[in-house]
Order: structure tokens, then sequence, then C-alpha cells
């Protein structure tokens, strides 16, 4: 998931979110895990076992400055967040909401210093008997991870390297087959520059062909690799499948469009039994292009829908 989608996600599910946070801190918070270090690590076993996307644990003195290490989760890499002791984070938004509200405080998504992912931070002040802040205690989550844990997609995401394997082997077929259908256009064009038992008429049609499927083939097998592989995209977004849906069927479009072209060419110029295939073909390629078009329209006309449904909850 970028950026932008978990952004997204926090703004849609922002209550849910921030209710999660509160349960995760008051869950931990007591004041035994604040006394030590080693305490933070005990609670932060805990947090892995059942809320595997927090990603730091610290405390904080009154004066906003660190009285502890960061301690990480087991997907972290602890050379990068190992440090913390001492630095001053009095200038962070969640310390100062700290000070000013008993309850837990939930930050707006930030890009992390130590984990460089975008998360959010949660905050309580820790009292004494006699009412002074004793200490703080911070938790940091990964947003993106909190956002696939709430809509039930963490298992998704362990298989996802699978997917792309395959799909990346499924590209380098398709990029193997245009290959080939190039390596027959230029046969083509030699022997049609050779003039080797060339029919002129007719022989500029079979070197179409083999560029135009070469080119419908490089098409899917592009928009496979962008979609699938290179692209990180919210796969439970309407909008993340209807754009990968209807660059599929733009790419087909194209390819029966041209098709039927050719074959209206060669009935002009004397195969008069292709006229039929050539109609049929087009009416094919309309009813696609109509049939996307509602597509297209019926989408992002429910998922409007759907946001609007979202924002009245």
């Amino acid at each position: 998931m970028n950026y932008l989608n978990a952004i997204e996600r926090h703004h849609e599910y922002k209550g849910a979110i921030h209710e999660l946070m509160a349960s995760i801190v008051t869950g931990i918070f007591d004041h035994k895990s604040i006394r030590s270090e080693e305490n933070l690590k005990d609670s932060m076993k805990w947090l892995q076992s059942n809320y595997p996307f927090v990603d730091l644990v610290y405390t904080l003195d009154t004066k906003g400055v660190q009285t502890t290490n960061n301690v990480t989760s087991r997907h972290h890499n602890e050379k990068n967040t190992r440090s913390g002791l001492g630095v001053d984070r009095s200038r962070r938004p969640y310390y100062k909401k700290a000070l000013e509200e008993d309850s837990v405080v939930v930050t707006d998504p930030y890009l992390s210093t130590s984990g460089h992912n975008l998360c959010i931070s949660s905050a309580i002040r820790c009292l004494a008997d006699d009412g002074s802040i004793k200490a703080i205690l911070v938790v940091d989550i990964d947003l993106a991870d909190a956002i696939e844990f709430l809509m039930g997609d963490g298992k998704r995401k362990k298989f996802h390297p699978f997917f792309v394997t395959v799909y990346s082997s499924i590209v380098i077929g398709l990029f193997f087959v245009v290959g080939i259908l190039m390596y027959s256009a230029g046969l083509e064009i030699i022997s049609l520059l050779q003039g080797e038992n060339v029919d002129l008429h007719l022989k500029p049609f079979s070197i179409i062909i083999f560029l135009t499927l070469a080119l419908a083939v490089f098409d899917l097998g592009k928009t496979i690799l962008e979609e699938e592989v290179l692209m990180k995209k919210d796969i439970l977004r309407h909008s993340s499948t209807r754009r990968t849906i209807t660059r599929f069927i733009a790419a087909i479009l194209i390819a029966v469009s041209i098709e039927s072209l050719l074959l209206m060419f060669k009935s002009v110029l004397g195969s008069e039994e292709h006229l039929a295939d050539a109609v049929a073909m087009m009416g094919t390629a309309i009813g696609l292009l109509v049939g996307l078009g509602i597509y297209v329209y019926l989408g992002a006309k429910a998922e409007a829908i759907l946001k609007q449904s979202t924002k009245a909850k």
C-alpha cells in the first residue's frame, strides 16, 4: 500500500484507527511497564503477538526527552531504530497533546524518522501519587500495516511475493512472444524488399498483422507488469480494480479494431470473403467499447455511493 492510499484509508477509517490505538496503549499501560526498558520489551512481545503492526515503544520525561531506547518490533532493523535515548522530542505533537489531555492522544499520519515509514503515534501520561506527570508512554504503529490488519488483508500480503513471481513469469513469456512476432514481421519485410513471389496487394497486410499482434501482446504484458508487479495498489479500492480492467479491455479493443480495419481493406482490394468477418469484428469492437463505458460509469457511481455511506457512518 502506497502513502497516498494509506492516507486516504486513514481519512475513511480514522475513528476506528484511533480507537484501536487507544485500546493498544491502555492495554499495555501501567506503572510497571514504564519503570525500565526491560518491562517495555515484555510489553512489546505481547503487542507483537496481538498487534503485529506496532513499530516502537518508548517513554519520555516531563521535558519531552526520551528516557529509554526505542523498543522495536521483530520486523524492524534494530540498527536503524535502536537509538533514541536522550533524544529531545518536546516539539512532537504527541508530547504536546499528552501534556494537555488526561486521556490517550493520537496524532495524524507522519513520516517516521526511525523507520522511514508512514506512522501514527499515540501517547498517554503516567501520573504520580501527587498528581504530577511521572512519564509519558509513546507507541508508534505502521499505518499501512494497521489498515491491512483492520481490513483482514494480512494473509493476502504474505502471498504477494508469490503472486509477483507468477505475474513476472507471465510477462516474460508475453515479451518472448512479442519478440517472435517482431522477428516474423522482419522476415516478411525482407521478403517484400527482395521481391520473392510477392503479392504487393496483400503482402503488406501480413506484415501489419504481425506488428499489430506484437503491439497488442506487448501492451498486455506492459499492463500486467505495471499493474501487478511494479505498482503498489490498493486492491480493496474499486477504482484500482476498475483501472486494471479498463486497461486490459482497452488493449484488446485496440487489437480487435485494427484487425477489423485490415480485413475491411482486404475486402476492398478483392478478398470479398473477409467482408463479413470485418463487419463482425467491428461490431465486436463497438460492443466492447459500449460495455467498457457502462462498466466504468457504473463502477465510478458505485464507488461514490460507497464513499458517501462511509462518511455518513
